[in-house]
């Protein structure tokens, strides 16, 4: 994960070193790891669902589980030192959490029907 850049010029004032400098293309490259890191784990999760016969509201407590796992993997990641990286909190926490649910939903039936269907 690439950081913001904590180098201050000698000529700045010391109320300008308080207030953090990100680069946008670092920015967007940590919440494209976000993305396809939820994405990938979503598709996992949801064809360990399926494969273990999780249904209803089991399956999507689940789903919550293993993005809670998720979040706290990213911050690992990151040393818990997640300013570092982004810009808040939302970012580690909520960031691709829809579009990983339609992924795991989409894979949670896909692999019920094939192990328990068929």
């Amino acid at each position: 994960m690439a950081g913001h850049d904590d180098s201050v010029a000698s000529g700045k004032k010391s109320s300008d070193a308080d207030i953090p400098s990100f680069h946008a293309e670092n920015l967007q490259n940590n919440n494209k790891i976000i993305c396809y890191s939820r994405t990938f784990l979503s598709i996992v999760g949801g064809v360990i669902a399926g494969i273990l016969g999780f249904t209803g509201l089991t399956g999507f407590v689940f789903y919550i589980l293993v993005m809670a796992i998720t979040s706290l993997g990213l911050a690992a990641k990151a040393k818990f030192s997640i300013y570092a990286y982004f810009d808040s909190w939302n970012r580690i926490i909520l960031d691709g959490f829809l579009g990983g649910l339609m992924s795991f939903v989409l894979f949670w039936t896909f692999a019920y029907d094939i192990v328990h269907i068929f």
